[in-house]
């Protein structure tokens, strides 16, 4: 979109908040770049250039206004639609990768040479991987700076700079003042002892009802809970473990982080904007499914759904076996045993969490007659777990959708219903529709379309390439007294 002159001066001039994220427009003048809803002046066309995000603005030598802060605006809705090399690249940056494993491991993990993902991400982004990296090393110390009271020197080894001097060379560079200068600007809010509070932008409309209902519908006890108007839940780590506590507000959700080491800061807030599906644009979405008659009403009524998502790949693919031919409480009762009897303690001062999701690696040695689940099934969770642990499944942000379902399809046991849930929750696919899902068909015959698996998967076509999204307004035709369109949920007897 970003070479579509016109069309982004337009988005300037409108200071149109939609298109934040989409693009960073660039001021010569000032050196400044802003996101396209920046209160300040528009410029005139002669002094603006467009980039596609703000490390290619920053590798150009622009600075990151201090007004709208274009560093902090929603990720870009490509990286979540598109499966090609770019995106997946893209997302697995946004997890961490190239902190972690540098660059050499990013392309170890996507089946390329070094030399062309740095051709590819180039080419198209105008900045490569170490470049996309340090932008979000640059935005990881700016929330630490501003939302919490650590030192200086700390904040520098959380965010992922490997020494201080380069942690103050790329601030300065980026936000045009010291790490301290940064500091002043800021009064540093009200935070909980010990924890991070953050901010999470949302691209508007943004439906948190139905998003934080399914959640809670779907939750694990020990690992997952409801309190006080937030849904809350245990991380697993690079570094160690954390808890999340995620509060929706109309135009963001707020994020109070307790981690056990804070360079793992900048995954966990990726992988809970992956949960909220945060960086999605409701409105092609929005325009795609008015246009069928049968769900005008409902996305006209409430638009801007999210698809509920997953903090860890694997999690939701053991959890969606789980789920097999069973309620929704009984899936949640058998995780709940799995993450009891096998994942990891933790210490929740705030709630009453317990344990991690156990990794695949932690469950590899399970015992089978322990699974209170039929023979069949129990017989398909172990091998679902063996693959993710061989490597035969590979499920992460940044793998092939269309080489994860042909894996998952080759496993007994995982049949469509399975295989498109995980895609949909598992892998954020936009056009994932799990066709069987008994939700699904109830809701589809209450809106007078076809109730049966094979007609209503026919009827779908018409919603390419947002097919996971008609499926939650499909659940939502079931009325507001079913679980998972319930928030809050009804507070438990004493």
């Amino acid at each position: 979109m970003y070479q579509d002159f016109d069309r982004c001066y337009r988005a300037i001039g409108a200071r149109d908040s939609r298109f934040d994220g989409w693009f960073v427009v660039a001021v010569h003048t000032t050196g400044i770049y802003c996101r396209p809803s920046c209160p300040a002046r528009t410029p005139l066309p002669g002094n603006v250039a467009f980039h596609p995000s703000a490390a290619a603005a920053q590798r150009a030598g622009f600075r990151a206004c201090k007004r709208c802060r274009p560093d902090a605006s929603p990720g870009s809705p490509e990286w979540n639609v598109r499966g090609d090399l770019v995106a997946r690249a893209m997302r697995l940056i946004d997890d961490g990768t190239v902190d972690r494993d540098g660059v050499p491991g990013l392309a170890a993990r996507l089946g390329y040479t070094t030399r062309q993902i740095e051709r590819v991400l180039q080419s198209e982004l105008g900045a490569g991987p170490l470049a996309l990296a340090r932008a979000q090393r640059a935005q990881t110390a700016r929330l630490l700076i501003e939302s919490s009271a650590l030192p200086l020197g700390d904040i520098a080894f959380a965010a992922g700079f490997s020494s201080v001097r380069q942690f103050n060379d790329t601030v300065r560079s980026v936000f045009g003042c010291p790490p301290s200068g940064l500091r002043r600007l800021t009064r540093t809010p009200a935070a909980v002892p010990g924890a991070l509070t953050l901010r999470l932008p949302v691209r508007q409309p943004f439906d948190h009802h139905s998003l934080f209902a399914h959640l809670a519908a779907t939750s694990a006890p020990g690992c997952e809970e409801v309190r006080d108007g937030s849904f809350r839940r245990t991380l697993r780590l690079p570094h160690g473990n954390g808890v999340v506590t995620l509060t929706p507000f109309p135009d963001q959700v707020r994020c109070t982080l307790r981690l056990d080491d804070f360079r793992d800061v900048t995954v966990a807030t990726a992988r809970c904007r992956r949960l909220l599906d945060l960086d999605a644009d409701p409105l092609p979405v929005h325009d795609a499914l008015a246009a069928d008659p049968a769900l005008d009403a409902l996305v006209r009524a409430v638009p801007g759904r999210r698809i509920p998502r997953t903090v860890d790949e694997h999690e939701l693919a053991i959890r969606v076996v789980l789920a097999q031919q069973v309620s929704t409480r009984a899936a949640g009762t058998h995780a709940a045993r799995l993450v009891r009897d096998h994942g990891r303690p933790i210490i929740d001062p705030d709630g009453g969490l317990t344990h991690t999701f156990p990794s695949a690696g932690d469950l590899l040695g399970l015992d089978p007659q322990r699974l209170a689940l039929p023979t069949a099934r129990r017989s398909y969770l172990i091998g679902l777990i063996g693959a993710l642990v061989d490597g035969s499944v590979v499920l992460d942000p940044g793998c092939d959708r269309a080489a994860a379902r042909a894996q998952l399809s080759r496993l007994p046991g995982i049949g469509p219903w399975s295989t498109e849930l995980i895609a949909m929750r598992g892998l954020g696919d936009p056009d994932a529709f799990p066709g069987g899902d008994l939700g699904v068909r109830r809701g589809a015959g209450r809106l007078g379309l076809p109730d049966d698996s094979a007609g209503l998967t026919a009827r779908a076509e018409r919603w390419r390439p947002w097919r996971s999204y008609a499926t939650q307004y499909l659940w939502a035709a079931l009325g507001a007294d079913h679980p998972m369109n319930t928030w809050p949920p009804p507070k438990e007897a004493p």
